[in-house]
């Protein structure tokens, strides 16, 4: 466990720290000026609290029922009774790194003094996210607005002792036993504080966040398995020249072009497409790749500004402004439509689309590998003795069910709006649901890229043992994969092992790592 610390601040986050808290297990503690501002917006909350005037989320009812006027006596039970109807959720756990994600990325907003919460709320957040204590939220119940209303109560309801939590073992009870035994003593909410803590975009932020990371590394590792898949297939880099793609100066194009030309650089293999079955053009799963990859990239990076973007925000619903008209201190409670997830779940929608073109790609280059009549001399699938053993067929099934479940997966789900809360809430993001079939998409793109990979590999040995020369970067992407307990070519024997062998090799960043050790830092 990564035991650095992120200080909160009143300015946002960045992606390393949300991946830091989420994965790592840093600390966070507040700066001085969070408290600062902490306090000063809770000055204005009390202050318009004490006022006869109703103000939305202070001295209110929510939603559909804001039109009701609380009194004085009933406006801690209102703060209780948000969170508890309001963790409502069904289904499997969420994973404990995207509670973490989604509790510190609360934290975040409640530290920029925009929320009217105390500080002693924002401490017992940030005490809990370090005693490892992991609230069980559910995998439905966030409909993306306003925000991820049900993930976030399940998160508050952790903060008032109640409900179930994930100790730090793994163990999973309720939560005041797990704050006690921590020595954390449970919120007593006050005006606006339960609304504050479940009004936010966090749990599809934090999403958004960590698969821009994964997919970052997986398009790079896709640019060198497609460079191995060339070499195996002895097509020609020719088409990665830098000219060609200056011309069409997509950003992410040029990289991927770059990244594979870098990765065969020196081999052997490339240039024999004029050999024994001469051809004009190698096919577009191979010479196309750039272009593919590129536009992944490209996606990738509009994914990144949104969620940058985001991580600078400060979303709740009412938000406390500071200076201008009314309330003591000169501060005000404004409502606003922040809250609603659109810009994030387009991005997690985007994302799914370009990965399952990515996987669609791959596939049908390591089919090529595989068919003896479209591989240019390779055995049929790979295989030692072909009829008697069967080779690498059923992995290729594998890989194409993973594609095919992609395929389905890439239905956007922000086209999707189902109304809520009596007509008020009459259109939503559905954010929360694209996150998580993004996180699935993710999972499997890793096991395409290995599959191919793994192909790819044996492909390139098969090469070796005829006498010709790969890549440097190749051979030592071959040879790490070998050392990683991924065994090379020879008779059939069980391939589930070596595939999620070569899996963690991918996801680990193994695969990157072994290429920039000959090509140095690849995009």
């Amino acid at each position: 466990m990564d035991m650095h610390t992120v200080v909160v601040g009143t300015s946002g986050t960045t992606a390393e720290d949300v991946i830091a808290v989420a994965r790592g297990g840093a600390r966070v503690e507040l700066s001085a000026a969070a408290v600062e501002a902490l306090a000063a917006a809770r000055e204005i909350v009390d202050a318009l609290a004490a006022e006869p005037e109703p103000v939305y989320g202070v001295s209110t009812g929510f939603g559909a029922l804001a039109s009701r006027h609380i009194s004085p006596d009933l406006r801690a039970q209102l703060q209780r009774n948000i969170v508890r109807s309001h963790a409502a959720g069904m289904g499997p756990h969420v994973e404990r790194e995207v509670v973490r994600a989604l509790m510190f990325l609360r934290l975040k907003t409640l530290a920029s003094g925009h929320t009217g919460v105390r500080p002693e709320v924002a401490r017992t957040m940030a005490d809990v996210l370090n005693a490892g204590i992991t609230p069980v939220v559910h995998e439905f119940g966030s409909l993306g607005c306003s925000g991820d209303l049900a993930p976030l109560s399940h998160c508050a309801l952790t903060l008032m002792g109640e409900g179930d939590a994930e100790g730090p073992d793994g163990v999973v009870r309720p939560a005041g036993e797990l704050l006690t035994a921590h020595g954390i003593t449970p919120v007593e909410l006050r005006e606006k504080e339960g609304l504050a803590l479940l009004n936010g975009t966090d749990g599809m932020l934090g999403m958004l966040v960590m698969a821009v990371a994964d997919l970052e590394n997986l398009y790079t590792g896709a640019d060198i398995t497609a460079a191995l898949s060339l070499e195996g297939l002895l097509g020609t880099d020719r088409v990665l020249a830098p000219e060609l793609h200056a011309i069409r100066p997509h950003p992410g194009q040029g990289a991927s072009a770059d990244n594979m030309l870098r990765v065969l650089a020196g081999s052997g293999l490339t240039g024999h497409h004029q050999d024994d079955a001469p051809r004009v053009q190698d096919a577009y799963s191979v010479r196309c790749a750039p272009q593919v990859n590129g536009a992944g990239r490209d996606t990738l990076a509009h994914g990144r500004l949104v969620a940058d973007r985001e991580l600078a925000s400060a979303i709740d619903n009412p938000v406390v402004l500071r200076g201008g008209a009314s309330g003591a201190g000169g501060g005000r409670v404004e409502s606003n439509g922040n809250f609603h997830g659109a810009p994030v779940a387009y991005v997690l929608d985007f994302l799914a689309i370009v990965a399952a073109d990515l996987g669609s790609i791959t596939e049908r280059r390591t089919d090529r590998l595989l068919d003896k009549n479209r591989s240019h001399g390779l055995p049929p699938f790979l295989a030692d003795d072909a009829g008697v053993d069967s080779g690498l067929m059923i992995a290729q099934y594998t890989q194409a069910a993973l594609v095919s479940e992609m395929k389905r997966l890439a239905v956007p789900a922000s086209v999707d709006s189902i109304p809520s809360s009596a007509m008020q809430e009459d259109h939503v993001s559905m954010g929360w649901s694209a996150a998580r079939k993004l996180r699935t998409a993710v999972d499997c793109l890793a096991r395409i890229v290995a599959v191919e990979l793994y192909a790819a590999a044996r492909a390139v040995e098969l090469r070796v043992a005829e006498g010709m020369s790969p890549a440097p970067a190749s051979l030592a992407v071959i040879e790490a994969l070998r050392a990683a307990g991924v065994q090379g070519p020879g008779p059939d024997r069980f391939l589930s092992p070596d595939l999620a062998a070569a899996d963690a090799f991918v996801r680990e960043g193994k695969l990157v790592a072994a290429a920039e050790s000959v090509t140095g830092p690849l995009a």
